[in-house]
């Protein structure tokens, strides 16, 4: 049965304050936050597609920051997704939430406890004290440390997302943010290069130009280096990139965006494993077994890895394999 995540979008509300890169309401094509009546018409909505499609769902209350809102209204949506996974198990297996680290405590977990909470997503962004200021967040590195360590001591798994290429970032600091997310225990992450929107505090400096995200080829590179890691630490990465919906593709006016991005990345990431493997042979002609869920990344995006690996002299063919994540072999 496959599974996957049921977004409510709950767009700015509750948040204490607005960071350099947001315009959430432009993100999430959301505009008023939605009551328990809205959930619970949605979630019953999608009870027969569920069943239909034989999938299990996460609700996910994603878009603000879910602990910051007003006590009763958090309450009042955590009942109405509770009753669903209560009474629909098979349609609906838990609920995540995405919220800011300096807004977890052990009153706030209680009740998330209390409503079947199984996942807590905290909007990190940085490890990077210098680039938190930077980008108006409002708390330091310790809030992240110190809101990731309750979340696993109350039980929940914890996710982490970080963001690319903010004002005062560089790839290394990106680089330690991710070692840092692995050393907290991070059950998943998500990785969203910098999109610079209209109406941000960073689009203001853009248009001045005051700052400029990394370049295209630059983010791809790191994203490639960050899914290695990742995938070592055996930590899913469960998005790459960030979800557009609304009026977002028309405000966008710099940073990188591109809806393959993933794809690309593991491409990326594929190649330089290849590349190391096949120079490290001696070899020019090579077999590559892999599952066939792995051939994309073998072959790259739009067959870049084929193109690449074919202009520094090497060739090679695919050969499934199930459950094989990459295997290389010379051909005499």
């Amino acid at each position: 049965m496959k599974q996957t995540n049921l977004s409510i979008f709950i767009p700015h509300y509750g948040c204490p304050n607005c960071c350099s890169f947001c315009n959430q309401r432009t993100i999430s094509g959301t505009k008023e936050p939605p009551s328990p009546e809205d959930v619970h018409k949605t979630l019953s909505e999608q009870l027969p597609v569920l069943k239909e499609k034989d999938m299990t769902a996460e609700i996910a209350f994603f878009g603000g920051s879910f602990t910051a809102v007003d006590r009763e209204y958090m309450t009042e949506l955590l009942k109405t997704a509770h009753y669903f996974v209560e009474n629909y198990p098979h349609q609906y297996n838990g609920i995540r939430c995405s919220t800011r680290p300096d807004c977890i405590d052990r009153e706030v977990l209680d009740i998330l406890k209390r409503y079947g909470m199984t996942t807590i997503e905290l909007g990190a962004q940085s490890m990077d004290n210098e680039v938190l200021s930077l980008n108006r967040r409002g708390h330091d590195n310790e809030a992240v440390k110190q809101a990731s360590a309750l979340i696993k001591e109350y039980g929940f798994r914890l996710g982490l997302q970080m963001m690319t290429g903010l004002y005062g970032d560089t790839p290394e600091k990106c680089i330690a943010t991710a070692r840092e997310f692995i050393a907290l225990g991070a059950d998943c992450v998500r990785i969203y290069p910098t999109v610079i929107i209209k109406g941000t505090y960073l689009g203001e400096l853009y248009e001045k130009g005051e700052y400029e995200s990394f370049g295209f080829d630059e983010t791809v590179d790191l994203c490639a280096e960050l899914l290695g890691m990742f995938e070592e630490a055996q930590i899913p990465v469960i998005r790459l990139g960030l979800h557009s919906g609304g009026d977002f593709d028309g405000n966008i006016l710099g940073g990188v965006y591109h809806p393959a991005l993933r794809e690309i990345a593991e491409g990326r990431m594929t190649f330089e494993r290849m590349k190391k493997n096949m120079d490290a042979s001696g070899a020019k002609r090579f077999k590559v077994y892999t599952d066939r869920r792995n051939i994309s990344r073998v072959s790259g995006h739009k067959k870049e890895n084929k193109v690449k690996l074919s202009n520094l002299g090497y060739s090679f063919v695919i050969t499934e394999e199930n459950g094989t994540d990459l295997r290389i072999e010379a051909v005499p």
